[in-house]
């Protein structure tokens, strides 16, 4: 077998491929077995009819066209590793020429990855905020866990804001009540906003077995958007208490046996976060300047494929599962339909580049995934996705997502490399020390993290059910 490359741009190529007949015999030979099995000739027992028979009544040209369908795949990819190509998706291939006995002659186009050349990433400086708790910070944490341990009296008083009340709804639309618009034994506390608007200045005042009526637009169900006629009946008004920030409820709330050290602990924990966000912030820009410095084209079916996967994902997951169609989801966003495609495309060529430049960099830097780091990315993605880390690993397995998921970590890794080498500071103008020895793992989960959102990244149970995403 003979082959050449012919480059007709950065991203695409011509194949042609010359296959001496002799090549075909194995092939041939495939063909003449398999219309065997598949036909009948009076005289002959199935699967022993002789090759010259079968050409005769079926003709030759049957029997060609099933060898070369048979062989065009393995002389397709000999050629692929002949010219050390990385191909991207399905060929289109045309056969020229097909002489037999003598010679299989066929041109293949396919987008391949464009060769890279990584920029030097080491004069990279990005500036993140700094990490400050302040003493406001602190009382909100430790006032959300009061909220936590807040208890609930029955009263014989008029409800007030603040206040839980046991509420019964009914809701019409021009006169009629709807079928999904009642409901019963609710709980509300005035003032949340968590319900329907109108309903705190209706039921503040009311004592229990008060009613009011107020009209409100709908906000889900069959008749969303509509102005509705709502009755409110009030069963129940109860307080809401919070425990005194004492000793006592450090003791209650914590493992802390005062006030003073659950506060202390609130604050580590804060700057904890903090921190991650500060590193998940620096990966975020150090990827954005590295992607500028470099030069990556992309295939434009490659591109169009992308950005018919984030679309399908969106209305078909994310959308779907909120009961939203994108009409509804732009109109909610204040997008018009062109600035949505204009955004699509702009994060899916993001994605692309995030790929192929951190890939490249994978292997340049000769960097590799252990089992302990794939099985900790395992993990967090099983609990990303709601499912058990097993349930997951089958549906990663069963779908043939490992090499994703490798794929995943390794740019992770090679995000963590560029991060390192780069100048980090603070909002403050203080130098940002991202490389922490017992954080390394982290640093490099974070950094998964935030390649998964530059590429978008979807569940590896989605993927299963939707078809794998060609890693090329």
């Amino acid at each position: 077998m003979k082959s050449a490359v012919e480059t007709l741009n950065p991203t695409r190529v011509r194949l042609t491929v010359e296959v001496p007949f002799e090549e075909l015999k194995d092939s041939l030979d495939a063909a003449y077995k398999k219309i065997n099995q598949q036909v009948t000739v009076k005289g002959f027992r199935q699967g022993k009819i002789p090759a010259r028979v079968i050409d005769q009544r079926f003709g030759r040209g049957a029997v060609l066209e099933e060898a070369v369908n048979d062989a065009l795949p393995k002389f397709y990819t000999e050629a692929v590793n002949e010219g050390e190509l990385n191909p991207l998706g399905q060929p289109e291939v045309d056969i020229t020429e097909l002489k037999d006995g003598e010679l299989l002659a066929f041109t293949a186009e396919v987008d391949i990855r464009p060769a890279i050349e990584i920029p030097d990433y080491s004069g990279i400086e990005v500036t993140v905020d700094a990490v400050e708790v302040s003493d406001e910070d602190v009382d909100k944490s430790v006032e959300q866990l009061r909220e936590r341990f807040a208890t609930t009296t029955p009263v014989e008083r008029a409800a007030a804001e603040g206040d839980i009340v046991v509420v019964d709804l009914e809701a019409k639309v021009d006169g009629e009540v709807l079928e999904d618009g009642v409901a019963q034994g609710v709980d509300y506390t005035i003032g949340s906003g968590q319900l329907l608007d109108g309903i705190d200045e209706a039921v503040t005042g009311l004592e229990a077995g008060g009613s009011a009526t107020f009209t409100s637009e709908l906000k889900g169900g069959s008749a969303e958007g509509k102005e509705a006629e709502v009755k409110v009946d009030v069963t129940a008004v109860k307080s809401r208490e919070l425990p005194a920030l004492d000793d006592d409820f450090a003791q209650l709330a914590s493992e802390f046996d005062t006030l003073e050290e659950l506060r202390a602990d609130s604050r580590k924990r804060l700057e904890q976060m903090k921190k991650y966000d500060q590193a998940t912030q620096a990966q975020e820009k150090v990827l954005d300047e590295l992607l500028g410095l470099a030069e990556v084209p992309i295939p434009e079916k490659l591109l169009a494929d992308e950005i018919e996967t984030r679309k399908h994902n969106l209305v078909n997951h994310q959308l779907g599962q909120m009961g939203l169609d994108l009409a509804k989801y732009l109109e909610i966003q204040g997008k018009t339909e062109e600035e949505f495609d204009a955004e699509t495309k702009e994060q899916a060529e993001k994605g692309i580049k995030t790929q192929f430049i951190l890939d490249e960099l994978v292997n340049k830097e000769k960097l590799s995934v252990g089992q302990e780091e794939l099985t900790e990315h395992l993990m967090r993605r099983a609990q990303s996705s709601g499912m058990s880390p097993d349930q997951f690993a089958q549906a990663v397995v069963e779908g043939g997502q490992v090499p994703m998921l490798v794929g995943e970590v390794a740019r992770g890794k090679a995000l963590a490399v560029v991060v390192e080498a780069a100048t980090v500071k603070d909002s403050n103008g203080e130098t940002v020390d991202l490389d922490d020895e017992d954080e390394t793992a982290e640093t490099v989960e974070a950094a998964t993290e935030t390649v998964e959102d530059a590429e978008g990244s979807e569940d590896a149970a989605e993927a299963k059910s939707e078809g794998a995403k060609s890693e090329g």
